[in-house]
C-alpha cells in the first residue's frame, strides 16, 4: 500500500523537532566559528602586474605597432603563464628569499591570469605572512623579467604595478561570516533530515489511524484522556450549574 504524507504532517514533524533542528544549526555555526577563528591559519594575498609589449627594437614608430604585434604578444602570454611558475623561475626565487619550501610548493601559492585579449598579466601570491607575500610576488616578476630574454630570446616584459604592503592588510581567508553561514545551512539541513529519520523510525502508536494501519482492526471506541485541569474545569462548571438551578428554584417559589 502506497503511503503518502501531507503538508500538515511535514509541518507537524518540524514543529515537534524544532528545538533539535535549531540546536543542530546553532551548534554547527558555533563550531564553525570557533574552528575558523582559532584553528584555521589566516592567509593574505598580494598582486603585481606586468605588461607584455613590443621590444625596444620594434618601437621605431607608432605605425609599426599594429594588430599583429598585439596578437603575437597575447599569444606569448599563454607561454609566459607557464614559464613564470616553472622551476626555472621559482628556484631562483626560493634561493633569493631563502624560503623553506620547494619550487613546486611555491607554485601552488601563485596564480597567473590575464583578462581576455589583454596584454596585462596579474600575478597573485597567497601566503600566511603578508610581508612575505609581497616579497614573493615582486621577486617572482622581477626574476621572470630578467630571465625571459634568455629563455625566449625576447625582451617584451615590463613591470606595470609592483606589489605593495597596505597599512592594515586583511586576510582573504578564512572568511568567518561565509563559513558560519554555510555551517548554519548545513546544520539546518542535518537537523531536518534527522527529524524525519527519527519520525520514520518511531513506530509507536499515537492515534486511532495508526491502530487501523498497524493492526488492521477497526476502532470500536476511544477512551479520552482527562487531565487534572479538565476535572477541575468540569467541577467548576457543575458548581456553577447547581448554583444557577438553586437560584431559579428560589425565584420560582
Amino acid at each position: 500500500m502506497e503511503e503518502t504524507i501531507s503538508l500538515k504532517e511535514i509541518f507537524d514533524v518540524l514543529k515537534k523537532r524544532i528545538l533539535m533542528i535549531i540546536g543542530f544549526a546553532a551548534g554547527a555555526a558555533i563550531i564553525s566559528g570557533l574552528i575558523t577563528f582559532f584553528v584555521l591559519t589566516p592567509t593574505y594575498q598580494s598582486s603585481t602586474q606586468f605588461i607584455v609589449n613590443q621590444s625596444p627594437d620594434q618601437q621605431q614608430s607608432a605605425a609599426a605597432y599594429d594588430i599583429n604585434d598585439i596578437r603575437t604578444n597575447v599569444e606569448l602570454i599563454n607561454t609566459y603563464n607557464v614559464i613564470i611558475k616553472s622551476p626555472a623561475i621559482l628556484d631562483s626565487v626560493v634561493e633569493e628569499l631563502q624560503l623553506d619550501r620547494s619550487s613546486s610548493s611555491l607554485a601552488n601559492q601563485i596564480s597567473v591570469s590575464n583578462a581576455n585579449q589583454s596584454q596585462v598579466v596579474d600575478v597573485t601570491v597567497t601566503d600566511a605572512d603578508p610581508v612575505l607575500a609581497v616579497e614573493i610576488a615582486n621577486t617572482t616578476v622581477e626574476t621572470f623579467q630578467e630571465e625571459i630574454p634568455t629563455l625566449m630570446n625576447v625582451d617584451n616584459v615590463r613591470i606595470l604595478s609592483p606589489a605593495q604592503l597596505g597599512e592594515n592588510p586583511s586576510p582573504v581567508s578564512p572568511n568567518l561570516p561565509l563559513n558560519i553561514a554555510i555551517a548554519l545551512i548545513v546544520g539546518l539541513m542535518a537537523g531536518v533530515g534527522l527529524a524525519f529519520l527519527l519520525e520514520y523510525l518511531d513506530n509507536s502508536i499515537k492515534s486511532e489511524q495508526d491502530i487501523e494501519e498497524v493492526l488492521g482492526l477497526p476502532v470500536m471506541g476511544v477512551v479520552s484522556t482527562i487531565s487534572q485541569d479538565d476535572v477541575e474545569q468540569a467541577q467548576m462548571n457543575a458548581r456553577q450549574t447547581k448554583t444557577t438551578t438553586v437560584r431559579r428554584e428560589s425565584i420560582g417559589s
